[in-house]
């Protein structure tokens, strides 16, 4: 199976886009809702996460992981490779980057995300190992991640909190703005009119899901061992109706939520 894990429900917008690319494919998702967010905690904490979160599916069965919070992906991707060598693991900030890197035209590349994905700085450093004349800045915008969840998609509020988020980046003459949030998908209309047409969005679920399927073609040794069977259990270490709504905005219809068994259960009280 391929793993995919986030700090809440918001991952469950690249599993959609990995479902869209891989559709035989069998998928297990881990939301670690009990202790969401991950962006407002300090690095030494999201490593132990997602450590924890990473052990979890290959428990259920993950032979890939993909780490779909930005916030771990940008603190903890290290510390996941050291501690699980043999296991192939994905996160959304290099596929990111590359994109970004591609389509940018005045080399001025935008980032919004959480406080922690923005102050790790992951997005500049990445960008000037390839590409030093490449401005990057970011902005945090943590106001965005409850309106999602709240389901206010077509509120004014909304329209308007996404637009003072952007004033920064645009007055710095951004071309190419990164969804740095699994949550922010969701909001891409909007943000994608208040950033202006000339902007290009690069959402992660997008890039992810491409560099999953082009390994699996190289590496064919272990795409034969995957389950096809186009199932999708999705665990969640705390469960809601309000993440059950969320879910359901998320991947475009209702789906079934697992509450995590025992073996998360020592994870929870740590």
């Amino acid at each position: 199976m391929i793993g995919v894990f986030d700090s809440g429900i918001g991952g469950l917008t690249i599993v959609k886009e990995l479902v869209r690319k891989l559709p035989d494919y069998s998928f297990v998702y881990f939301g670690d809702t009990a202790r969401t967010p991950y962006g407002t905690k300090s690095p030494e904490t999201i490593i132990a996460y997602a450590i924890q979160d990473a052990e979890f599916l290959l428990e259920h069965g993950a032979k890939i992981i993909v780490v779909a919070c930005h916030s771990a992906s940008s603190v903890a991707t290290e510390a996941l490779r050291k501690r699980f060598p043999h296991v192939p693991i994905f996160e959304v900030v290099t596929p990111s980057v590359n994109k970004a890197l591609s389509v940018t035209k005045r080399k001025i590349i935008g980032v919004i995300g959480t406080r922690a994905t923005i102050s790790s700085g992951v997005y500049q450093r990445r960008v000037a190992a390839i590409d030093p004349t490449v401005k990057v800045y970011g902005n945090a915008c943590p106001l965005l991640v409850p309106l999602v969840e709240e389901g206010w998609l077509k509120k004014p509020e909304t329209r308007s909190i996404v637009k003072k988020c952007l004033i920064p980046l645009k007055m710095r003459g951004i071309d190419t703005l990164v969804l740095g949030c699994t949550h922010y998908p969701v909001l891409k209309p909007i943000i994608q009119a208040k950033a202006g047409r000339r902007v290009t969005l690069v959402d992660p679920a997008e890039e992810v899901a491409e560099e999953v399927a082009g390994f699996l073609k190289k590496h064919q040794e272990l795409d034969q061992t995957l389950k096809r069977e186009g199932e999708l259990k999705i665990y969640v270490s705390d469960l809601t109706e309000a993440f059950e709504r969320v879910a359901r905005l998320f991947m475009g219809r209702k789906v079934p939520l697992l509450k995590a068994d025992c073996e998360i259960e020592h994870i929870i009280k740590a």
